[in-house]
Protein backbone atom coordinates (compact mmCIF):
# COMPACT_ATOMS: atom_id res chain seq x y z
CA UNK A 1 0.00 0.00 0.00
CA UNK A 2 1.13 3.40 -1.08
CA UNK A 3 1.54 5.85 1.60
CA UNK A 4 -0.85 8.75 1.92
CA UNK A 5 -0.42 12.17 0.12
CA UNK A 6 -0.44 14.95 2.65
CA UNK A 7 -1.75 17.80 0.84
CA UNK A 8 -4.95 17.96 2.67
CA UNK A 9 -6.28 18.18 6.88
CA UNK A 10 -9.34 18.78 7.39
CA UNK A 11 -9.69 20.83 11.10
CA UNK A 12 -13.07 19.96 13.25
CA UNK A 13 -13.66 21.98 16.51
CA UNK A 14 -16.42 20.65 18.92
CA UNK A 15 -18.03 19.51 15.01
CA UNK A 16 -17.90 22.73 13.54
CA UNK A 17 -15.93 22.22 10.90
CA UNK A 18 -13.18 25.14 10.52
CA UNK A 19 -12.02 24.16 7.10
CA UNK A 20 -9.55 22.10 5.29
CA UNK A 21 -5.77 22.71 5.63
CA UNK A 22 -2.17 22.30 3.37
CA UNK A 23 -0.05 22.27 6.16
CA UNK A 24 -0.33 21.02 10.10
CA UNK A 25 2.77 20.93 12.45
CA UNK A 26 2.95 20.80 15.63
CA UNK A 27 1.53 16.70 15.91
CA UNK A 28 4.49 15.79 18.27
CA UNK A 29 4.75 14.74 22.30
CA UNK A 30 7.65 14.92 24.20
CA UNK A 31 8.18 13.52 27.93
CA UNK A 32 10.72 15.32 29.99
CA UNK A 33 13.07 13.23 31.79
CA UNK A 34 15.19 13.26 35.18
CA UNK A 35 18.72 12.48 35.54
CA UNK A 36 18.73 10.86 39.28
CA UNK A 37 22.36 9.74 40.13
CA UNK A 38 22.99 6.68 42.47
CA UNK A 39 25.26 7.00 44.96
CA UNK A 40 28.04 4.08 44.43
CA UNK A 41 26.84 3.44 40.41
CA UNK A 42 28.93 5.21 38.22
CA UNK A 43 28.25 3.13 35.47
CA UNK A 44 24.59 4.97 34.48
CA UNK A 45 22.03 7.75 35.71
CA UNK A 46 18.45 6.56 36.31
CA UNK A 47 15.87 8.04 33.98
CA UNK A 48 12.64 9.32 35.53
CA UNK A 49 10.13 10.40 33.42
CA UNK A 50 8.41 13.30 33.74
CA UNK A 51 5.43 15.66 32.03
CA UNK A 52 4.46 15.56 28.73
CA UNK A 53 4.88 18.26 26.41
CA UNK A 54 2.48 18.85 23.68
CA UNK A 55 3.53 22.02 21.38
CA UNK A 56 1.16 24.36 19.64
CA UNK A 57 -0.79 23.29 16.42
CA UNK A 58 0.06 25.40 13.10
CA UNK A 59 -2.02 25.50 10.45
CA UNK A 60 -2.07 27.09 7.45
CA UNK A 61 -3.95 27.04 4.23
CA UNK A 62 -4.90 29.77 1.38
CA UNK A 63 -7.11 32.19 1.98
CA UNK A 64 -10.77 30.84 1.45
CA UNK A 65 -14.55 32.55 1.69
CA UNK A 66 -14.83 30.86 4.93
CA UNK A 67 -14.76 33.05 8.27
CA UNK A 68 -15.10 30.19 10.75
CA UNK A 69 -11.74 29.89 11.06
CA UNK A 70 -11.52 33.81 12.30
CA UNK A 71 -14.79 33.31 14.11
CA UNK A 72 -13.11 30.81 16.23
CA UNK A 73 -10.30 32.83 17.05
CA UNK A 74 -12.32 35.73 17.85
CA UNK A 75 -14.87 33.83 19.95
CA UNK A 76 -11.97 34.20 22.06
CA UNK A 77 -10.24 37.14 22.35
CA UNK A 78 -11.25 40.56 22.61
CA UNK A 79 -15.16 41.31 22.29
CA UNK A 80 -16.61 37.68 22.55
CA UNK A 81 -13.96 37.06 25.42
CA UNK A 82 -15.88 40.41 27.22
CA UNK A 83 -19.06 39.03 25.86
CA UNK A 84 -18.75 35.31 27.49
CA UNK A 85 -17.70 36.98 30.90
CA UNK A 86 -14.04 36.62 30.31
CA UNK A 87 -14.30 32.87 30.55
CA UNK A 88 -13.83 30.37 27.47
CA UNK A 89 -14.80 27.25 27.38
CA UNK A 90 -12.28 24.86 26.11
CA UNK A 91 -12.99 23.14 23.41
CA UNK A 92 -12.30 19.72 21.76
CA UNK A 93 -11.32 18.95 18.53
CA UNK A 94 -9.67 16.88 15.62
CA UNK A 95 -7.51 16.70 12.76
CA UNK A 96 -8.26 14.10 10.05
CA UNK A 97 -5.67 12.93 7.03
CA UNK A 98 -7.92 13.55 3.82
CA UNK A 99 -7.09 11.37 0.91
CA UNK A 100 -6.98 12.30 -2.92
CA UNK A 101 -10.78 10.99 -2.95
CA UNK A 102 -11.80 12.79 0.51
CA UNK A 103 -11.51 9.51 2.76
CA UNK A 104 -10.36 10.24 6.38
CA UNK A 105 -6.91 8.06 6.37
CA UNK A 106 -5.98 9.07 9.96
CA UNK A 107 -6.99 11.19 12.89
CA UNK A 108 -5.87 12.92 15.41
CA UNK A 109 -8.43 14.09 18.53
CA UNK A 110 -7.37 16.98 21.05
CA UNK A 111 -8.46 18.37 24.48
CA UNK A 112 -9.08 21.75 25.79
CA UNK A 113 -7.82 23.77 22.52
CA UNK A 114 -7.77 27.40 21.92
CA UNK A 115 -6.98 29.71 19.62
CA UNK A 116 -3.51 31.55 20.43
CA UNK A 117 -2.77 33.36 16.77
CA UNK A 118 -3.99 34.15 13.67
CA UNK A 119 -1.75 35.63 10.63
CA UNK A 120 -3.73 36.70 7.66
CA UNK A 121 -1.66 37.35 4.19
CA UNK A 122 0.95 39.03 3.26
CA UNK A 123 0.31 41.43 0.11
CA UNK A 124 2.59 42.33 -2.48
CA UNK A 125 1.46 43.87 -5.89
CA UNK A 126 4.82 42.18 -7.52
CA UNK A 127 3.96 38.58 -5.62
CA UNK A 128 2.16 36.10 -7.15
CA UNK A 129 2.88 33.88 -3.99
CA UNK A 130 -0.27 32.36 -2.98
CA UNK A 131 -2.77 34.39 0.22
CA UNK A 132 -1.75 32.33 2.64
CA UNK A 133 -3.44 32.14 6.37
CA UNK A 134 -1.86 30.93 9.51
CA UNK A 135 -3.97 29.64 12.84
CA UNK A 136 -1.97 28.64 15.99
CA UNK A 137 -3.65 26.22 18.35
CA UNK A 138 -3.16 25.54 22.26
CA UNK A 139 -4.33 22.47 23.51
CA UNK A 140 -3.83 19.85 26.39
CA UNK A 141 -2.92 16.67 24.23
CA UNK A 142 -4.20 14.69 21.28
CA UNK A 143 -4.57 10.65 20.79
CA UNK A 144 -5.15 9.32 17.42
CA UNK A 145 -8.70 8.60 17.23
CA UNK A 146 -10.31 5.72 15.07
Amino acid sequence: MDPPFVGRFMFTVDGLNIGAFTEVSGLSVQIDTEDLAEGGQNGYLHKLLGRMKWPNLVLKRGITDSDALFEWFAKCSGDGFAKNGNKVEPMHGSVSLIDLKGKVIRKWEFTEAYPVKWTGPKFAASSRDLAVEELEVCHCGFKPAK
